[in-house]
């Protein structure tokens, strides 16, 4: 199969041409109807990389998004967002039974600049989400999100003056703080898969700690767990964080603990042979950590089993 061609859109007035649509009325941020984007067959050969901000809501979209090496299908209509420097493609569908609908919200970076969203924009993680960790919204959540994109519009539009920057700001602030709000939702409401990926988790971290992986490797990366389940590390931390109060990271180190306690209370493995056997380099690295989280040395907790 032949490696698609990656497209690097800098500016909005770029992805205006690029997609038929008229000059954006202001080249920092735009509000774009899905149903006037423009699409042809050469889309599905061209994998693109945005400089700037896209958040958006689609419906009756049939296509599927590509992010790394897997395809997910968006027929449901959900948003996502997109942050500066992803890699996606887009693969059309021949016949679309009928019209795409939703709304994309482009912002670059430079409109930010020297506003506290900034940086503040960083701690919303799900802007490195995986494409396919999309946010799926009720009738009345989509509501609210368009009813604040729409205000973002009419504030560009209008006459700009010294407040604008300020309003549009505020409006950007309140629509990524219900999107923060609105995964949590989902967290807690899409039982079945967030289920099923604890599960895998679970066997992921008993497969590596009963086998020989610890010992040569060390303690499993938070990446490469969340490469195993197919989802993006602060995906994967986000949903464990809503649905058991602890991060990847915590959980690792948990069964960590689980495993170090077995061998402390049924072998008679000096502590420096047990922290080997558990990846560390070095003993008092395990015995401090062991301290942190049990309030006790691997010494104490073996002297109460006997």
């Amino acid at each position: 199969m032949a490696q698609k061609e990656i497209r690097r859109i800098k500016t909005i007035s770029e992805y205006h041409r690029l997609r038929g649509l008229p000059p954006p009325e202001h080249p920092l941020i735009s509000l774009i109807d899905y149903g006037s984007i423009k699409r042809s067959a050469a889309s599905n050969t061209i994998s693109w990389v945005l400089d700037f901000y896209s958040i958006s809501i689609k419906r009756d979209f049939y296509a599927k998004i590509q992010y790394g090496q897997q395809e997910y299908d968006f027929d449901e209509g959900l948003m996502f967002f997109i942050a500066p420097g992803q890699v996606y493609s887009v693969k059309v569908a021949d016949k679309p039974v009928k019209p795409h609908t939703g709304w994309m919200l482009l912002i670059h970076p430079d409109f930010l600049w020297n506003t506290p969203l900034a940086k503040g924009i960083k701690k919303y993680e799900y802007f490195d989400y995986a494409v396919h960790e999309a946010l799926f919204l009720s009738d009345k959540e989509e509501a609210t999100m368009k009813g604040i994109v729409q205000n973002i519009q009419q504030e560009y539009r209008a006459n700009i003056d010294k407040f604008s920057q300020d309003i549009i700001i505020a409006q950007l602030d309140l629509l990524f703080a219900y999107g923060e709000r609105f995964y949590h939702r989902q967290f807690l409401t899409r039982k079945i898969t967030n289920h099923k990926i604890l599960n895998r988790l679970e066997e992921i971290l008993s497969e590596y700690f009963d086998g020989d992986a610890l010992a040569t490797q060390g303690l499993p990366s938070v990446q490469h767990i969340a490469d195993q389940l197919h989802v993006s590390p602060n995906y994967l931390s986000g949903l464990l964080k809503v649905l058991t109060g602890q991060s990847t990271q915590q959980h690792i180190h948990e069964k960590l603990i689980d495993k170090a306690k077995e061998k402390l209370s049924t072998t008679d493995l000096s502590v420096s042979e047990i922290a080997y056997a558990l990846g560390f380099e070095h003993p008092q690295s395990f015995s401090k950590l062991f301290k942190t989280k049990t309030n006790l040395s691997p010494l104490e907790f073996r002297q109460s089993f006997q």
